[in-house]
């Protein structure tokens, strides 16, 4: 279309939003500064980002308002309606006479757009209907109500035509009531362990018959999700309130006090069918993980097990990195000891001497403040038999004994917690030598739950000098649990030392180079590297791994490997093989 001197004029439909700050002249002039610091942090922390997730452009700001396009009416009311709740929420602590609040008017119509704006009765309309709004309202045009009521689940209330400055036309106009509702309920307050709401799956199946499956597997997965100790997990009839609605998760996370929500679906064709999961981080609205599973329909309730599973095992790695992000984030100040341990996990991972360190120095500090904490002690337990392992240092006989006194004090406190029981097995097993009361201990936590990868890790880890068979599976089930594991690499090595032990040394080695090409400060991956060169007869490339062992390792001997194993997992015939491959490799007897 042509404007009256030639130029081409570029149009589109949008959906336009107009906010304005209520009272903002009076708000000024009572405290100026205070009142732009609540404008801004409201802007950073709250309006943009909305717009932002719901994919809307903002056009122009004003000093108490903003003009917003968005390509989808849907996302622009749903936008509006979330920002208006959430001041609400903000608001029931802030004194009446200082509160801020917005006016929001939203319309669906033509508009002519220029470089740095956008014009046209559509922009026209919404600024009139922002007028209209109550304080904490939302006023839109029929055409907008028309286009989203059966898809939101919100209340429009008819508030007839009005004629509007510079519009020739009436308006019908309705408002969207969201702000006394919100402040009337207040969002259930969050435990202090991670939370989570598994809602209704989706039934894709074009079947109504087939709700009573797919509302199954929801049911197993919140079961086996129950079973987690430290996760909080809605129960099934709560969740379920949301079956048939469209599913604000924000909203849920308020009525439920969840920080995590996994929602899915499942679809079939023929006797296939396809479950897809999405776990998503409702602070944010990050998906934090997604899968799908296929299967058949031979044996539902052994793929509702399976998906259970699978679901369970996935999600457990990717919790974990989720939280250890929030509390790194979170201010010192305000830590406890869940915080500390979460810190403590973080450090931990960094596979260096000085995360260790500083990963026990924090898991102290836990235990500090609640002496019976069973999982910071079995921590200290871990941190401690992995330094070991990693040949980092010489441990103390008091340190070694304070870890062991810890995990048993772990077992002692806590026989219920799989976490627990795998963490301070291995730790008595690895700093004390009780190998049968660490697998006992193990075996137990699989017990409790048995879609733990880590948990499985710790019985392969075990099991590989002992039983290499038995251990192959048990890291093989692992790495099926968690198949995307930033820790992989620890499945790998322990399917390194199982095949070394069976004598398979091409197939560990092809293990143990993947587990160094993702963790290369993996000094225990470093020794199989070098023992397996050695028993290959790879001569040069032994002597080669054995100095960059020696350069973190330094005065190791065979000997002193001897003195190691003794208070590990090893088995003689593991001990006598790594014997072998270091001395071809040149590590001197003292």
């Amino acid at each position: 279309m042509s404007s009256g001197d030639g130029e081409c004029v570029e149009r589109r439909l949008a959906a336009i939003l107009v906010a304005d700050v209520a009272g903002y002249s009076r708000l000024m002039g009572e405290d100026e500064e205070g009142t732009l610091a609540a404008l801004k942090t409201l802007r950073r922390e709250l309006a943009d980002p909305r717009i932002k997730e719901h994919r809307g452009r903002i056009v122009k700001t004003t000093g108490d308002g903003l003009l917003v396009e968005f390509a989808s009416i849907v996302d622009a009311v749903r936008c509006a309606v979330e920002v208006q709740r959430e001041i609400a929420l903000r608001n029931a602590e802030v004194p009446q006479e200082r509160r801020i609040a917005l006016r929001i008017g939203i319309n669906l119509g033509d508009i002519i757009i220029d470089e740095h704006d956008i014009y046209g009765d559509g922009v026209n309309v919404a600024a009139r209907l922002e007028a209209l709004a109550e304080i904490g309202g939302i006023c839109v045009s029929r055409v907008v109500r028309d286009q989203v009521r059966d898809k939101l689940d919100i209340t429009f209330a008819d508030l007839g035509e009005r004629q509007v400055k510079n519009i020739t036309r009436p308006v019908r106009v309705y408002s969207i009531s969201v702000a006394e509702n919100a402040a009337a309920k207040p969002p259930l307050p969050l435990p202090d362990n991670p939370s989570l709401s598994v809602l209704p799956f989706q039934n894709m199946t074009g079947d109504p018959d087939q709700d009573y499956f797919v509302d199954g597997i929801v049911e197993e997965i919140t079961t086996a999700l129950s079973r987690l100790p430290r996760l909080f997990v809605i129960a099934r009839n709560s969740s379920f309130t949301y079956k048939g609605k469209a599913v604000d998760v924000k909203r849920v996370a308020r009525e439920l006090g969840v920080r995590y929500v996994l929602e899915g679906s499942v679809r079939k064709t023929g006797n296939r069918v396809r479950i897809t999961g999405q776990l998503i981080d409702t602070a944010t609205g990050a998906h934090i993980w997604g899968d799908r599973f296929d299967g058949t329909l031979d044996d539902i309730f052994e793929l509702q097990e399976q998906v259970a599973s699978s679901v369970v095992g996935a999600i457990e790695p990717k919790l974990r990195s989720s939280e250890i992000e929030r509390s790194v984030r979170k201010p010192t100040e305000n830590l406890t000891a869940y915080d500390l341990c979460l810190r403590a996990l973080a450090h931990f991972h960094k596979l260096t001497p000085e995360g260790s360190q500083e990963a026990i120095r924090l898991l102290r500090q836990a235990l500090e403040i609640d002496p019976s904490y069973a999982t910071a002690a079995a921590f200290v337990g871990l941190c401690r038999a992995f330094q070991r392992a990693q040949g980092w240092g010489a441990l103390s006989d008091q340190e070694v004994a304070e870890a062991a006194h810890l995990a048993r004090q772990a077992l002692e406190t806590d026989k219920e917690d799989p976490e627990v029981l795998w963490m301070a097995g291995l730790a008595i097993a690895g700093l004390a030598g009780e190998h049968a009361a660490g697998m006992n201990a193990i075996d137990r936590s699989l017990a409790l739950n048995p879609n733990s990868a880590y948990a499985w890790n710790a019985s392969g880890w075990m099991r590989c000098g002992s039983n290499p068979d038995l251990a192959i599976e048990a890291l093989q089930r692992a790495m099926r649990l968690s198949p995307l594991d930033p820790e992989r690499w620890m499945f790998e090595g322990g399917l390194a030392l199982a095949h070394l032990t069976a004598g398979q040394y091409e197939e560990a080695m092809g293990r143990v180079d993947r587990a160094l090409l993702e963790q290369p400060r993996a000094v225990a991956m470093v020794r199989i590297k070098v023992v397996l060169s050695g028993c290959l007869g790879r001569l040069d490339e032994a002597r080669w791994w054995l100095q960059r062992l020696l350069q973190v390792q330094p005065g190791l001997s065979i000997a002193g490997l001897k003195a190691f194993a003794a208070a590990s997992f090893f088995s003689p015939k593991l001990l006598a093989i790594y014997i072998e491959g270091l001395r071809k490799a040149g590590l001197p007897e003292e």
